[in-house]
Parts: C-alpha cells; sequence; structure tokens
C-alpha cells in the first residue's frame, strides 16, 4: 500500500462537477494498494498518517502531527500510484490490486484513519474525479508499507 500525503490548506475532490470530499487544514492522501495488500498495511498506514510530524511548532519546526493541530484528511483513492511506466510509453498496473480487493481495504483505511480521531472525507472510487490541492509549503512525503 502507498501513500502520498500533502500537507494542505484545504482540499477538494469534484464528480461531475459536484463536491463530494473536502477538508480545511489537514492532508490530503492519495492511496493505492498493491495486490496482496492487507488490513494490516492499512491499520499501520493509518497510524502512521495520523502520527506523522509534519506541521510546525511554535519555533517552525516541523514537530507536530495531524491529531496535534485537530487537522482533517481528504482520502483519494489512487491506482496509478502503482503504474509501472520502465518500458514502452504507456504504464501497465500490474502491481496495482483489483478493484474489489482495492475498495474494502481503502474503505478499511478511511475507518482506521477515523478511529484514529482524524475527521476524514473521500472521493469515489473508480469515479474520475478532479482533485484540487492547495499544497501547503509545499510538503509532499510517500510512505509505503
Amino acid at each position: 500500500m502507498r501513500l502520498v500525503i500533502q500537507r494542505v490548506t484545504h482540499a477538494t475532490v469534484t464528480v461531475d462537477g459536484q463536491v463530494v470530499g473536502r477538508c480545511g487544514v489537514g492532508f490530503c492522501i492519495l492511496i493505492g494498494v498493491k495486490a496482496g495488500d492487507t488490513q494490516a498495511e492499512a491499520k499501520w498506514l493509518a497510524n502512521k498518517a495520523a502520527n506523522l510530524r509534519v506541521f510546525e511548532d511554535a519555533e517552525g519546526k516541523m514537530n507536530l502531527s495531524l491529531l496535534d493541530v485537530k487537522g482533517e484528511a481528504l482520502v483519494v483513492s489512487q491506482f496509478t500510484l502503482y503504474a509501472n511506466a520502465q518500458r514502452g510509453r504507456r504504464p501497465d498496473f500490474i502491481d496495482a490490486s483489483r478493484p474489489e480487493e482495492a475498495e474494502p481495504l481503502v474503505d478499511y483505511f478511511v475507518d482506521q484513519l477515523r478511529a484514529e480521531g482524524i475527521p476524514t472525507q473521500t472521493g469515489v472510487f473508480r469515479a474520475m474525479m478532479q482533485v484540487e490541492i492547495h499544497n501547503d509549503g509545499p510538503v509532499t512525503i510517500i510512505i509505503e508499507k
């Protein structure tokens, strides 16, 4: 499982012209599920994201977590995080989990993030989405388990 975490001032996800998810200060998390991933990876990553210290403290050091700043999260499923573009000109997605296996794991990740105390909204699984991200810093962290 792979996360691309962007610290944001706000983010939204739109489907068919309608905003379906948003967050204020916090994280926009793009999540990709790899074939063979389990709930164990999702739980570990949710805990890691909730406690990742990338927000500035009073001295300007990245020392505070999403929990510390009472931040929010917007989680967007993105199978293209497992694109392999090493050969040819069109990437393959062989490493990405099948949608029927990935969707429950994305849902589980979201549930675990909420259980950590993070208000979390989502995009729509398998939909064409427009994601507006106002990256703060910019800060972008990639975590894989």
